[in-house]
């Protein structure tokens, strides 16, 4: 039994400073980040500004993320045209393991940048994976979602931003 496991999250989350629980929130703007992508050239949210942008936090080792990639993909592509960007960031995941991502789901993110220290992730409060943020191109955030979403629940979600 893992009690005591669970009890020391329970203490800790107590523990935790509000701040550190502030959770990105529809009609507030995101919180700003820079990156460096898989190839080494920067990506910020200031320089996304403008499109709809879907911002999915993933892992190479989580299971859910995993699980949507294919979806992410042809949700991409089929709302490109509409200008919808989307960016994947990989959290906290071994060197090299974002591109492989990549890689293994044939391109489902447009973009993909490496928070390997988890410093954007602490921002946007990535406690579990996968985690959805979808802004508008004001920055405005329009829905955040932490957990696994359905191919039709992302979709709702980018309709939702796009209007």
């Amino acid at each position: 039994m893992r009690i005591p496991s669970v009890l020391a999250a329970v203490a800790a989350l107590v523990l935790l400073p509000a701040a550190a629980l502030a959770v990105p929130q529809a009609g507030k703007p995101a919180p700003a980040f820079s990156l460096p992508s898989t190839g080494g050239k920067p990506i910020s949210l200031d320089g996304l500004k403008g499109k709809p942008l879907y911002v999915n936090f993933f892992a190479s080792w989580c299971g859910p993320c995993n699980a949507e990639a294919p979806s992410i993909g042809k949700l991409r592509a089929q709302y490109a045209k509409r200008g919808l960007q989307v960016l994947g960031i990989d959290e906290l995941d071994a060197p090299g393991q974002g591109l492989a991502f990549q890689k293994k789901f044939g391109n489902p993110y447009g973009l993909v940048a490496i928070d390997d220290n988890g410093a954007v992730g602490k921002m946007y409060n990535t406690i579990a994976m996968p985690v959805h943020v979808f802004i508008d191109r004001r920055g405005i955030v329009k829905t955040y979602r932490l957990g696994e979403m359905n191919p039709s629940e992302i979709e709702a979600a980018i309709k939702d931003l796009l209007k």
